[in-house]
């Protein structure tokens, strides 16, 4: 005798309770996920005339799933490629769950392609801005001596020679003083070579002299202040703080000043493929993506100043 259908709403729900049980998704990737499920679950409903059960999830053709990212780039509020792309992405997950939760594998879904989504263009700073940012720490007479030096240091440091955070700290304290240039392994172990600037060697320095700690040569250089390892998000709570009181805006992040490394650069004459060299880019591809931007802020400039703009 056969068992009580489950139906797709059924093992939904339970797959949110994973996502934020087991998986330890945050609310806002379950309420994301949730959402882009349930829809997707009625569009198949209504499409068959149905109530979509747990094994007809697994019997889904391709046409059908491709027939919902249609109705998702139609209508009155079609969405964009990168939000079709998103969507798709948390249908992958969730079938996936059924694969191997509830043995419901769909070999359909591998035939279902996701649109093309351009990358977006990287949002740097200005140069004031990104002086301000470096500038600010001091600003603050709450903090310790040695911490508006640690904290101007490291944005010197992401903003003088284009690296990412977790680049930046992941120097040690033998890399102090810096040379006249810095060995870097980026994503993928890739290993650069970054110059180094007078100012960054001197931010560095100045936080050298004023931290209290004595580290060992294989200890991170940044601290934070009980002494552990500075960590990627002080870093980043750092720079909301004092973007909240320089009025800038959300896109002024510790990644935007690498972003600014590369577009002021670019500004200045340096050519694509040194860039590339300096950022750890594995494709050129990336790393002409600032050329949208110098292109923006060219224009931007040219509608301000011209007088027949």
């Amino acid at each position: 005798m056969a068992g009580p259908v489950i139906t797709a709403r059924q093992v939904l729900a339970a797959w949110l309770v994973h996502l934020a049980q087991e998986r330890r998704a945050s609310p806002r990737t379950v309420e994301a996920y949730g959402f882009a499920a349930g829809r997707y679950i009625s569009f198949q409903e209504a499409y068959r005339g149905e109530t979509l059960t747990l094994k007809a999830c697994g019997e889904l053709t391709a046409g059908e799933i491709r027939a919902w990212l249609a109705h998702l780039r139609s209508g009155d509020h079609p969405l964009s490629p990168r939000s079709l792309s998103q969507s798709l992405s948390a249908i992958r997950t969730f079938h996936r769950y059924l694969d191997r939760r509830h043995d419901t594998p769909n070999p359909n879904l591998v035939l279902v392609r996701g649109p093309r989504v351009k990358p977006s263009a990287p949002r740097p700073v200005t140069e004031d801005q990104a002086r301000g940012l470096i500038a600010e720490p001091s600003m603050d007479p709450d903090r310790e001596d040695w911490e508006v030096a640690r904290d101007e240091a490291v944005l010197t440091l992401l903003y003088g020679c284009g690296l990412r955070i977790s680049e930046g700290l992941s120097l040690k304290r033998s890399d102090a003083p810096l040379g006249d240039s810095l060995r870097i392994v980026g994503k993928g172990s890739k290993t650069r070579i970054v110059p180094v600037l007078p100012a960054v060697r001197e931010a560095i320095d100045a936080y050298v002299a004023a931290a209290p700690f004595a580290l060992a040569p294989d200890e991170p250089l940044f601290r934070a202040k009980r002494g552990g390892a500075l960590s990627p998000r002080h870093v980043q709570a750092t720079v909301q703080l004092l973007r909240g009181r320089l009025g800038l805006p959300a896109s002024a992040t510790p990644h935007a000043l690498r972003h600014s490394f590369a577009t002021h650069l670019l500004g200045a004459g340096a050519d694509l493929r040194s860039i590339q060299e300096l950022l750890g880019h594995a494709s050129l591809s990336t790393t002409q993506r600032y050329t949208d931007v110098d292109a923006a802020a060219l224009l931007s400039a040219y509608n301000s100043a011209h007088p027949h703009a």
